[in-house]
């Protein structure tokens, strides 16, 4: 069990307006390293539905690094990882759109290809309903909802748990 969890929080509707990241390494099944950052969006724009989910607002971010100072950072902790999301369709799509928002090189991520899944996963096992709530619910994972560090750390245990099953 050796793999990266990510989980995205974004500012609007659009792909590429992630506003914070969280991102859990998991080697020989144990955690072994955290790192957690809000994101200054595109222009720091938000939309209130977004806000209304995880609580980020602009001020939050108005000072903080953007998605293309912090990729250095992003791509050393997922190249040539197994990378594990819940709703991976949704996490690995805002990391495409933010690489290519900023015309930066996705080289050794394979965004081409689905991520782990722990949503398809569970569904497999019989599990109903998916939401990582429900799933984290269910086994008892600690979880503070949409703190994108708590989503991606919850997301690696639960791959870890339903792996076993």
């Amino acid at each position: 069990m050796t793999f990266t969890a990510i989980d995205f929080e974004t500012a609007t509707y659009q792909r590429h307006s992630a506003c914070a990241v969280g991102i859990v390494t998991v080697e020989n099944g144990i955690i072994t390293d955290e790192f957690s950052t809000l994101i200054q969006p595109p222009d720091n724009i938000y939309f209130w539905q977004n806000i209304r989910v995880h609580g980020i607002q602009p001020e939050h971010t108005a000072y903080m690094p953007t998605f293309g100072d912090l990729y250095p950072e992003i791509y050393r902790r997922l190249l040539h990882r197994t990378v594990v999301a819940h709703n991976e369709s949704f996490d690995r799509h805002v990391l495409k759109g933010c690489i290519s928002h900023y015309g930066l090189s996705s080289k050794g991520l394979m965004l081409h290809k689905e991520w782990q899944c722990t949503v398809k996963l569970s569904r497999s096992l019989g599990f109903y309903p998916n939401k990582l709530s429900d799933c984290c619910a269910r086994l008892n994972i600690p979880l503070q909802h949409h703190d994108a560090l708590s989503d991606a750390k919850a997301c690696a245990m639960l791959y870890m748990n339903l792996s076993r099953q």
